[in-house]
């Protein structure tokens, strides 16, 4: 298989598990869906490299709203792709690919931090004083682009260093 079709395959096989568990874990709440979102973004840099990861965290959002699991509001989504995004660079460029090391955590924790930041900044900062929503929505909103974002992509990215290792050599010995 050429390099092209299989980045293909392998970005396609990364949307369409996060589709599948976006789906599956939308009664289960945020922390859950994140989490599990966030597992994805981090397999598919560690395991389909930096274009891959990419493209997961630029559609995962939109397909969130159209699933109605994210945001409620078009303007936060693409705020959304950009903090996943952040989220993918950093690990891509920061995490061991081919073992579980020390400098993968600190990638995670440095990832989650700057994820976090990048989503409050955005969203709670920059997008939602624009929107002219009423303070409670506003509150309930800002509440789900804090400190939650930072949990769940750090159970998210913990879980994708540890198992992204494993992935990559099970398809190297096929």
């Amino acid at each position: 298989m050429n390099k092209k079709t299989l980045w293909i395959t392998e970005t396609a096989v990364m949307i369409a598990l996060l589709v599948a568990l976006q789906w599956a874990t939308k009664p289960l709440g945020q922390f859950v869906t994140g989490s599990c979102v966030n597992l994805v973004l981090g397999v598919s840099a560690l395991v389909g490299g930096l274009w891959c990861g990419l493209t997961v965290a630029l559609v995962s959002p939109f397909f969130a709203f159209l699933l109605g699991i994210g945001p409620a509001f078009l303007p936060i989504v693409p705020m959304v792709a950009v903090g996943n995004m952040v989220l993918v660079v950093i690990l891509h460029l920061l995490a061991s690919r081919d073992k579980i090391a020390t400098r993968s955590y600190l990638a995670v924790a440095v990832g989650a931090v700057t994820k976090f930041l990048a989503l409050w900044l955005l969203i709670v900062k920059l997008v939602l004083p624009t929107l002219g929503l009423a303070e409670k929505q506003v509150a309930a909103i800002s509440a789900s682009f804090s400190w939650p974002q930072l949990v769940t992509a750090a159970i998210g990215g913990v879980l994708a260093v540890t198992i992204a290792p494993l992935i990559r050599k099970a398809l190297r010995s096929k």
